[in-house]
This record gives C-alpha cells, sequence and structure tokens, in this order.
C-alpha cells in the first residue's frame, strides 16, 4: 500500500466516523495514528463526552472485533483474561477466553478496578498474548486497547501504576465540545432515546485487518532520519534533567514517539518524518510518563506546559 493510499483511507475513516461524532478531530486523528503505530490510547475527560461512542465508532469503521469491559471495584483479572474450567463430560479442562480477546478492548472506567485487575492487561498490552495456567494464547496481530478515566472523581477510583501508564502509546484529554458543536450534538441527537448505535447511523466498515496490515508495513518504511532520531532522544532525555520533574521518560518513550512520528507523517501522506511530528505528539506521548517535582507541585506547575517548554528549548534540526 502506498502512503497516498493510506492518507486516503484516512480520510475515508474520518468521514465515516464524522457520520456519528461531531468534532473530536485531533482526538480522532491520534486513534488512527495509535493504530497505525499499533500502540494504545488512553482517553481521560469528564463524563458524556462521547469516550466510548467514539470508541465503538472507530472499531466499527476498521471492521474490527470490538470488545468492551466496564471496569468496576470487584472486578478479579479472571473476568478479564477468561479461565480453564473442567468439563466433567470429557474430564478436560476447556479455555473460556475473556473479554479480551478481540481486535479493540475498549477498557471503560479503567480506574474504577484495583491494581490486580488493571495488570491483568500488563502483559496483553506489551506484548499481545495471555498466559492462562502457564500456557500462552496469542491476540490478534492489531489488538489495540483503548481504556478511559473520569478525571473529576476521586472517591472508589485506583490511579493506575506508573508501569502500566507506560505502556500506553497517548493520554488524550477529552474536554467539552464547543459551543456551535454543542449546539449540532443537541441538534442531531436531542430527539433520539436510548444510546446511539453507530450500525444505526450509516457507519460502515472502509477496510478489514488485511489492509491494516499493509498500512502498518507501508508506516514502517517511512524514513526516520539520524538528526529527527537524536532530536527524539535530546527531547526524551531533557524530562530526566529538568528539575521540575521527579521522574522523566524512559526510552520506551522515545521509541514509541518515533513510531507515533512516522504514523503522523503516513497520515500526511509523506515517506519521512519532520520535526513538527515530534513537536506535534510530544504533549501526548509524555504527558502521562511525567511526574512533577513536590517543589513544582507547590508552584502549581503543570506538566503540560513544561513539555511545551522542553519542546521549545530542545534544538530541533534544520
Amino acid at each position: 500500500m502506498s502512503l497516498s493510499e493510506v492518507a486516503g483511507l484516512a480520510d475515508a475513516i474520518r468521514g465515516q466516523i464524522a457520520k456519528a461524532v461531531v468534532g473530536q478531530a485531533e482526538t480522532i486523528d491520534h486513534l488512527l495514528i495509535a493504530l497505525m503505530a499499533r500502540g494504545h490510547v488512553l482517553l481521560e475527560g469528564p463524563p458524556g463526552t462521547a469516550k466510548t461512542f467514539l470508541a465503538q465508532c472507530f472499531a466499527a469503521t476498521l471492521g474490527l472485533d470490538f470488545g468492551r469491559i466496564q471496569f468496576t471495584p470487584d472486578l478479579m483479572p479472571g473476568d478479564i483474561l477468561g479461565s480453564n474450567l473442567f468439563n466433567f463430560q470429557t474430564s478436560e479442562f476447556t479455555l473460556t477466553r475473556g473479554p479480551i480477546f478481540c481486535d479493540l478492548l475498549l477498557a471503560d472506567e479503567i480506574n474504577r478496578t484495583p491494581p490486580k485487575t488493571q495488570a491483568a492487561l500488563l502483559e496483553a498490552m506489551q506484548e499481545r498474548r495471555v498466559t492462562l495456567d502457564g500456557s500462552a494464547h496469542p491476540l490478534p496481530a492489531h489488538f489495540t486497547v483503548v481504556a478511559t478515566q473520569n478525571p473529576i472523581e476521586s472517591q472508589g477510583v485506583y490511579p493506575l501504576p506508573e508501569a502500566q501508564l507506560d505502556r500506553f502509546l497517548f493520554k488524550l484529554l477529552v474536554g467539552y465540545p464547543s459551543l456551535e458543536e454543542e449546539c449540532r450534538i443537541v441538534a442531531r441527537y436531542g430527539e433520539n432515546r436510548g444510546a446511539p448505535r453507530p450500525a444505526d447511523l450509516g457507519i460502515e466498515a472502509v477496510t478489514n485487518p488485511a489492509q491494516l496490515e499493509a498500512v502498518t508495513r507501508a508506516v514502517a518504511g517511512v524514513t526516520l532520519a539520524e538528526s529527527v532520531t537524536d532530536y527524539i532522544v535530546r527531547l526524551v532525555r531533557a524530562t530526566r534533567e529538568s528539575p521540575d520533574l521527579s521522574n522523566g521518560a524512559s526510552p520506551r518513550a522515545a521509541v514509541l514517539l518515533a513510531g507515533a512520528a512516522r504514523a503522523r507523517a503516513a497520515l500526511d501522506g509523506r515517506d519521512y518524518v519532520v520535526p513538527d511530528d515530534v513537536k506535534a505528539l510530544a504533549g501526548s506521548v509524555l504527558r502521562h510518563r511525567l511526574l512533577l517535582s513536590p517543589a513544582a507541585e507547590i508552584e502549581g506547575k503543570q506538566v503540560e506546559q513544561l513539555v511545551e517548554q522542553l519542546v521549545e528549548q530542545t534544538e530541533a534540526p534544520r
């Protein structure tokens, strides 16, 4: 698949999602980049901002097998992964697969379940496989987790451990729509009863897993110049040297940022990465990997502001 075809396919996906979702163009682009870069996405925003609906529409447009887990405090790892159950008729153990065995998994309100259950996703997100009773079971090649969390409530929630946050390619902040967009939302859905479904809104699949594999190969062929690689590494290392940050980004962050920059270039139909690709994605890749120092917290500094400063201070190649 050529890069012009990749860009055309992305436009077709955007067009299908626009049938149901108003606005959120930047979030949709990040979801496309994550898909091409084979990364996972964490959506954070207040209730009612269409985080779950967007994930459903995204999966329907791609023609992928969609699975959803509503995380609750009493959810157990076996409820996600599945288990081996003994069949008394055959006197053998039979694997009962959990909802994680799908192409695109929506982990809804992931911070409502304890770390023990959150950790059930670690191996799946990193290695795209699940180990049950010592046996490894592969997940689909394009297995992607889109997790949501509500930043408003503080009671009955469990912050994600740093090891798990580091496995998300992006953390995207989903805010309220603009006045114009909200008017369009109310005009479109104000008379509807019940939650809208992608199929009822005319959303059709415009691709399939085989095409997505071709897209992944095309993205892998995007050129990443040595000077841009050096820029990415220097930017990530600058987060570890900042006095305002007690914990900087890991080498994994640099690797994921490079892959995401390749995908963004392919999305624009380019076969090479430019520094602007890195700058545009730095905030989404780094914001959930950085911890403020106590002094910075007292001063009221924000991680996003510090990332912007580091991007400005790190010299980019020309």
